[in-house]
């Protein structure tokens, strides 16, 4: 018995530390090794198509680079009016994605109606005729707004019932057991809401949120029709006083295109940090 101790100790003490590190620094080498190989392959794929797609557009669209020296930054300058409208626009989207959610979860048959008809006639229409219909109908009501507060209010109205069933889902995942406890603390239920229920639900539908911003980013293009001076009216309105409709369109898209990426990009990272909080 005690030989085979002796020998079971001998064959451990033949690996110590010292042997162990060269081990683990080689399996981290080797998975270094290998996320940078498939950066190096995702960016040469896409070299290769987003090269090979621009070089068509050229030669297709006759781009000239007079065109693009001039009316290039004109075009480019929209891109601000395009972020003041989506940013304007989600803050009033999720303000009434929350009223409405909450009338979505509300006891009371009038409110969950009103609610509910809200959600169900902009979903069921399309964007483009909501905001026809609030540029062409407020102004028979006496309301004449500016085009810039008439797309936020299109675009708003239009994402806000498309989050409302994303803040309804999100409220619903917070555990009921924590407005329970409130309740038995003395809480009040605006309390409840305000302090627990809300910073949760906020949280949870936070990327969610994020992927309706991005696509505002580019569903603001259709503001262009009510004179809206964004990005795409300008890159219609410059392509067409020089007969370069295309060329303005490539300059408009590749825009709309470094915008999503940006803004995917920190709905990533904030996307990590939620996560790590979680954890």
């Amino acid at each position: 018995m005690s030989q085979a101790g002796g020998a079971h100790a001998e064959s451990t003490s033949l690996i110590g530390p010292g042997d162990i590190d060269p081990i683990v620094e080689q399996i981290a080498d080797a998975r270094r090794m290998d996320r940078w190989r498939r950066r190096a392959i995702f960016i040469v794929v896409w070299v290769v198509l987003v090269g090979g797609l621009g070089w068509f557009l050229w030669n297709a669209g006759n781009v000239e680079w007079d065109f693009i020296v001039h009316s290039g930054p004109y075009i480019i300058g929209g891109v601000w009016i395009t972020i003041l409208v989506s940013i304007l626009s989600i803050a009033l989207g999720t303000s009434l994605a929350i009223v409405g959610a909450l009338g979505r979860l509300s006891a009371n048959p009038v409110i969950y109606a009103v609610a509910s008809l809200y959600v169900s006639l902009v979903r069921g229409t399309p964007l483009l005729v909501q905001i026809f219909f609030v540029f062409y109908a407020l102004p028979q009501a006496g309301i004449v707004l500016p085009p810039i507060p008439t797309g936020v209010l299109a675009l708003g109205f239009n994402y806000g019932a498309y989050m409302t069933e994303i803040f309804r889902a999100g409220i619903q995942a917070v555990p009921r057991g924590q407005s329970e406890a409130a309740k038995a603390l003395g809480m009040q239920e605006s309390q409840i809401f305000r302090r627990i229920v809300l910073p949760q639900a906020v949280r949870i539908v936070t990327p969610a949120v994020g992927n309706e911003f991005i696509a505002m980013i580019k569903d603001s293009s259709l503001v262009s029709t009510i004179t809206v001076q964004e990005l795409l009216w300008r890159a219609e309105t410059a392509g067409r006083a020089e007969f370069q409709t295309i060329p303005a369109f490539l300059i408009a898209a590749l825009a709309y295109w470094i915008l999503t990426i940006v803004f995917s990009l920190f709905q990533e990272r904030l996307e990590r940090r939620l996560a790590r909080s979680d954890r």
